[in-house]
């Protein structure tokens, strides 16, 4: 890895987030709405209201002189504030950060361990009884949508077996602390986090199964059965640390979009996250939240491919970040 090749990458990764901004700012603009008469909406609000309203959020400005403004703001860290709440919206994003983090980082963690025993059982073993099974399992799961799986687990285990609360973090009645409270988030983010976990296993399985395929063709292999070790041997000390290199690669990449939160999930089960709040400003028009989310998510995603592609060059020093 040269010193060329790494500010280069950083370079890219700036001027991608650049654009990213850019491009965010005026996309949400192209369509001609009125963001204080949808504030305002139901609500006896006079002219001068409504007019202080506009200037108090810059709307009066031109497109060019509000993007000016926004990228001076922007560089202070100051991401406006919100339409809805009136609050500003880094406290917003923050405040929602932790449940997203919560639910989409353990549903992440398992389908990636699940779904990369399954891709390793399945590719060591083309063609048997486990790999046609998990394969088809997983590939269904991951091809079915997201709404229509949490709608079927939310109308078995929510409304006819009743099992698990209907939504949110924590019931509004409970008064429960530590321990007690924290098993409650659980109960609730469990539907949820089943929901992304199983759908997303596909992924994972998909990709560790070709990368084991491809690894298992390899000479080394062939040397170290040759040797006289045992099959289990070959596969777990030879095969799946260098058939892994993909799988990490993924995994670094979709961590990059937990900030991003999971919307469908999220508005689902009314889970109090980043989704949610996407939604939610979304059906209000809410510019500045809207952005400020979109600035959070497409950071992280920037972020977290430069790492894998540091990370890659670092486990596998065939690649060479030129």
């Amino acid at each position: 890895m040269t010193l060329r090749g790494l500010v280069r990458r950083f370079a890219s990764a700036l001027l991608t987030l650049l654009i990213t901004v850019a491009i965010n700012f005026f996309l949400l603009r192209v369509v001609k709405t009125d963001p204080v008469a949808t504030m305002t909406r139901g609500r006896k609000v006079s002219a001068e209201k409504r007019a202080q309203l506009r200037e108090q959020f810059g709307l009066d400005d031109g497109l060019v002189v509000q993007f000016v403004k926004y990228l001076k703001e922007l560089a202070k860290g100051n991401l406006g504030y919100s339409f809805q709440t009136g609050q500003p919206v880094t406290h917003e994003i923050w405040s929602r950060t932790g449940p997203t983090v919560a639910l989409i980082g353990i549903s992440t963690i398992l389908s990636a361990a699940i779904g990369i025993w399954l891709g390793i059982r399945s590719g060591w073993r083309p063609g048997s009884a486990f790999d046609r099974i998990a394969t088809g399992t997983t590939m269904f799961f991951y091809s079915t949508s997201d709404a229509f799986f949490g709608l079927i687990l939310a109308y078995v285990f929510v409304w006819e077996l009743k099992w698990f609360p209907t939504g949110g973090i924590l019931d509004p009645r409970s008064d429960n602390t530590g321990i007690a409270k924290l098993f409650e988030q659980l109960h609730h983010m469990a539907l949820p986090a089943t929901v992304l976990t199983i759908g997303y296993l596909g992924q994972y399985s998909l990709v560790m199964r070709a990368s084991i395929l491809e690894t298992s063709r390899e000479d080394f292999l062939t040397l170290a059965r040759a040797k006289g070790a045992r099959d289990d041997v070959v596969r777990r000390r030879h095969a799946v640390p260098n058939a892994l290199l993909p799988s990490i690669t993924l995994i670094a990449l979709n961590i990059g979009y937990v900030l991003g939160g999971a919307i469908v999930v999220e508005t689902l089960f009314t889970w109090p996250g980043l989704g949610l709040a996407f939604s939610r400003a979304l059906g209000a028009q809410d510019f500045p939240m809207l952005q400020g989310l979109f600035i959070v998510s497409s950071a992280s995603v920037i972020v977290m491919t430069l790492l894998a592609d540091l990370l890659y060059t670092r486990l596998d020093p065939r690649v060479n970040l030129a």
